[in-house]
């Protein structure tokens, strides 16, 4: 135990004595930080089971019997462990730790064949990381489209113990969003790789915390569709979680998207929302009616319960950014002691029309980073421009970025860049930008198009600035809105843009107020420009989050500092040129 009345600190010397004090200072502030830090243990078994998310009976990926899988629940500061058990007959799994930067652990990051070797049918491997920072965050798979399977749950994160929020609340409420098929995973992998090309589809239901319903509505009196009634017991898979609360509270809603391709809206009949955080980070509150969210977001919104009591209020999401073909999800926010089973009097509120592209870019042009938040540094170091393209290869339909698309090797980079291994992937970075005088209103059909495995190497503690361009898919020369993720770091988004991104757009960026995110939009023939510090040693996933266009291409791989990683877990390496280079060790 260390003294606190100061005689640990003798004045043999001036000089010694302010050593003492610094050294007691840096000691004390550690002991602050990880006094009331945990190690948090969960053990999990991935398998299919049977399951009914929207009344009607499928195939499920679960975890520990649950769809979705456990809530993880922490303060920050804490360790998670998580042995992850493969159930899976015959593939395998890993899951990726949404927003949670793995500063010091790239090996946990739970990216097949970037940070680690999927783990194989039967065996375990343990994922052992420090959740650095409060927020709202999720888990899903990173294999093939698993997270389209059902496998992805809740990451919470509360404020170290001593710490205090910059809002106060009385209660919340986690909602984690989704989209649902009828038709397995297995069969839309198939149909996305094959020639011709069979596209997926739009999903056949929208759900709240794993719960939606098909073929009938909770608000079939207001429909005009002539759906049926839900007629449910409230004890089904598929019945909706009610928000139930107290009239004059203020109470959080985190809000995280785990869709495989609906963007979305969600709005409370009657309520307002402050926004207040968003992807694990502060926001300058700012008030809406509803909440624009693309797959890989979250947010922390607040609602004042200060309508009519005696009434419940529908809660809505539905589908932006594409030709709606699916019907919005709903539950009820029930005002207590006013029956749950009451329904509200008003119908839904009612989503933007799903091409409003006018609303979606007021909204995240609204956002941004509260007052004492870090600002990005005033230059960079290197700036790379990535064309987004939907492209034909060989006969097949792929997206690329600089007309490449992504092919994930058999070794994992970070072994293999760690290790050496030269002929684990292509050696020749990609292309940093594309011509100037392509024209992204009328992108044409490039014949050159091909696929990589090369990785964006980028020195430690660099500036890098990324431009997102977005142009064309093929399907009647449309562009669509696409969401990135970087995984392993937070990123300044300075601005968004029309057309093609130029110098004169450099005035347009923010570098007053930006906020820090980890997904970022572009829409449509736009541009969204973005800041980061490559200062995480490791080999980084930078992808389209939508499900299917990360099967088709669409991301880039960053790597920075890898050198200066400790040694990775030979769990992660058991696969590819990286299990070759551990057997023959062992041999030694």
């Amino acid at each position: 135990m260390l003294p606190t009345d100061g005689s640990m600190v003798r004045p043999i010397s001036r000089g010694l004595t302010l050593r003492a004090l610094i050294i007691w200072f840096i000691l004390l502030q550690f002991i602050r930080l990880s006094s009331g830090a945990k190690t948090r243990h969960f053990k999990w078994e991935v398998e299919y089971m049977y399951w009914s998310p929207d009344c009607i009976e499928h195939v499920v990926m679960g975890i520990n019997g649950q769809f979705p899988g456990p809530t993880i629940r922490a303060k920050a500061g804490d360790t998670v462990v998580v042995e992850l058990t493969n159930k899976l007959p015959t593939e395998g799994v890993v899951i990726h730790w949404h927003g949670i930067r793995q500063l010091g652990t790239p090996w946990a990051d739970g990216t097949a064949f970037i940070s680690q070797c999927a783990i194989n049918s039967g065996e375990t491997f343990h994922y052992r990381f420090k959740v650095d920072r409060a927020g709202t965050y999720f888990y899903h798979g990173h294999l093939g489209m698993q997270r389209s399977a059902g496998l992805y749950g809740s990451l919470l994160v509360d404020v170290a113990e001593g710490e205090k929020e910059p809002f106060h609340y009385d209660g919340e409420f986690n909602l984690l969003l989704s989209d649902w098929w009828h038709k397995s995973v297995h069969e839309q992998e198939v149909g996305l790789s094959s020639n011709p090309f069979r596209w997926i589809g739009e999903p056949q239901s929208l759900l709240i915390n794993g719960r939606g319903q098909y073929n009938c509505s909770l608000a079939a009196q207001y429909s005009d569709t002539n759906s049926s009634q839900c007629k449910l017991r409230g004890n089904e898979q598929c019945a909706p979680q009610i928000l139930h609360v107290r009239s004059n509270k203020t109470y959080r809603l985190r809000v995280a998207s785990s869709t495989a391709l609906a963007s979305l809206n969600l709005a409370i009949g009657n309520h307002k929302m402050v926004v207040v955080e968003a992807d694990g980070n502060y926001l300058q509150p700012f008030k809406v009616n509803d909440l624009d969210i693309y797959s890989g977001e979250s947010y922390s919104v607040l609602i004042t319960t200060n309508q009519d009591p005696s009434k419940n209020y529908w809660l809505s999401i539905g589908v932006r950014g594409r030709l709606p073909a699916t019907p919005p999800g709903l539950t009820i926010l029930n005002y207590q002691p006013t029956s749950a089973s009451k329904f509200p009097t008003s119908p839904p509120p009612v989503t933007p029309p799903w091409n409003d592209y006018h609303h979606s870019k007021m909204f995240s042009k609204s956002i941004f980073a509260l007052m004492g938040s870090p600002k990005p540094p005033t230059s960079y170091d290197r700036r790379i421009s990535l064309l987004n393209t939907q492209n034909k290869i060989d006969g097949f339909t792929k997206w690329a970025i600089n007309n490449v698309s992504l092919a994930l090797p058999p070794t994992p980079y970070l072994g293999s860049i760690k290790y050496g291994l030269r002929n684990a992937f292509d050696q020749k970075s990609p292309p940093e930008n594309f011509p100037d005088n392509y024209d992204v209103m009328r992108p044409p059909i490039n014949p050159n198009s091909t696929t990589g495995s090369g990785v964006y190497m980028f020195g430690l503690n660099t500036t890098v600035d990324v431009i997102l361009q977005n142009a064309n898919a093929l399907s009647d020369n449309v562009s669509e809105i696409h969401p990135w993720h970087l995984h392993g770091h937070d990123f300044w988004v300075l601005g968004y843009g029309e057309g093609k991104f130029s110098a004169k757009d450099e005035k347009k960026l923010n570098f007053k107020n930006p906020p820090l995110r980890n997904t970022a939009v572009i829409f449509p023939y736009g541009w969204t420009a973005l800041r980061f510090v490559a200062d995480n040693p490791g080999v980084w996933a930078f992808h389209c989050h939508i499900e299917p266009h990360l099967h088709m291409g669409m991301g880039v791989v960053f790597a920075e500092g890898v050198h200066h990683v400790k040694k990775i877990p030979n769990e992660a390496l058991t696969c590819g040129l990286t299990a070759k280079l551990l057997y023959k060790n062992r041999g030694r």
